[in-house]
């Protein structure tokens, strides 16, 4: 789609506080408006800040539905987020609008593997319980019945989803002895699926009925909203853990905190919530659940790999370009 010449300096607001060289160079760059506070955005302030500028820089923390993007005006041609995740962004509204969308994949992919691997450890082994009795000044030493749990090699692993994150948590995974089993919308090639001696299942509920530990790893989407229901929760095993570091809105919180109070699954390691900031009380409360702030994605090296992304879609567009991570499909 043609549109009007793009400036060189174009107007770039950026929601959160990046890395410092990050936003040194936007400010090289662009005409670039950083964050002072570094809070995520109003409403109001979402709407003033689009009606400003010809590049917004959201984050997840931004929620970009069709009311912000009207409010926009014609000014307004880029969302450059700053992050793979683009469930936040009304991609429709965008595209009706002629406003471009780009994020950052792949920056995160190692991370969050990582991550994924420390939960699938921790859990089962009970380490945040651990660390917690340490703290407390209540251990009272080694002895042969305490703080049993439960080995991970041998497990069976359901990994939902197998994208680029799905297969780094796999090749971790395989090298501490798990059995890898899969669930994605298309298969893998068989010679992957050598590789990682990896089994596909074409049913979610087969796969989530199998798994001595399921790990999410899909996009949150209208598809995927609280794909693990009640219902898929109630057919895991008792001894089963349920990793989550993709998305909070992918599992029904509600019934998976039902599950775990009545020990119905054994236990959950999660780094991401349905209602962030927010977190339930009930499952703050919870010795089964080991909870992390949203941490997947936290190291330096990602976060200003990510950034360098950004500055590189904003760079293509302005010099009449297709931004190199363009989410939306036929544009010019």
């Amino acid at each position: 789609m043609p549109d009007s010449p793009r400036p060189k300096r174009p107007r770039v607001i950026v929601t959160r506080q990046l890395m410092p060289h990050v936003e040194g160079r936007m400010a090289e760059l662009f005409d670039a408006v950083l964050s002072a506070h570094d809070h995520a955005f109003s409403t109001e302030e979402l709407k003033t800040a689009v009606r400003d500028c010809d590049v917004l820089v959201p984050t997840v923390t931004d929620r970009i539905d069709a009311e912000i993007i009207e409010a926009a005006g014609d000014r307004l041609k880029l969302i450059a987020n700053f992050g793979a995740g683009v469930d936040h962004i009304d991609l429709a509204a965008a595209r009706e609008k002629g406003i471009m969308v780009a994020n950052t994949p792949g920056v995160f992919t190692e991370d969050t593997a990582d991550m994924t691997m420390a939960l699938i450890l921790s859990v089962p082994r009970r380490l945040a319980e651990g660390e917690k009795l340490m703290r407390s000044g209540n251990w009272q030493g080694w002895a042969p019945s305490a703080m049993l749990g439960h080995r991970v090699g041998g497990k069976l692993l359901g990994i939902v989803g197998m994208g680029r994150i799905g297969l780094a948590v796999a090749r971790r995974a395989r090298a501490f002895g798990l059995s890898i089993h899969y669930h994605n919308r298309k298969r893998l090639p068989e010679a992957i699926e050598e590789e990682l001696g990896a089994s596909y299942h074409a049913s979610l509920d087969t796969l989530l009925r199998i798994s001595d530990v399921v790990t999410i790893h899909c996009p949150h989407t209208s598809e995927t909203h609280e794909m693990v229901n009640a219902r898929r929760i109630a057919a895991m095993k008792p001894s089963a853990y349920l990793i989550n570091t993709a998305r909070g809105e992918i599992v029904d919180e509600k019934a998976l905190i039902a599950a775990l109070k009545a020990r119905r699954i054994a236990g959950a390691g999660l780094d991401v919530y349905a209602r962030e900031p927010d977190v339930d009380p009930d499952l703050l409360a919870l010795d089964n659940a080991v909870l992390l702030p949203h941490l997947a994605s936290a190291t330096i090296e990602g976060r200003e790999a990510s950034g360098e992304k950004v500055i590189a879609n904003i760079r293509a567009w302005a010099d009449g370009h297709r931004p190199p991570d363009q989410v939306l499909e036929g544009w010019v």
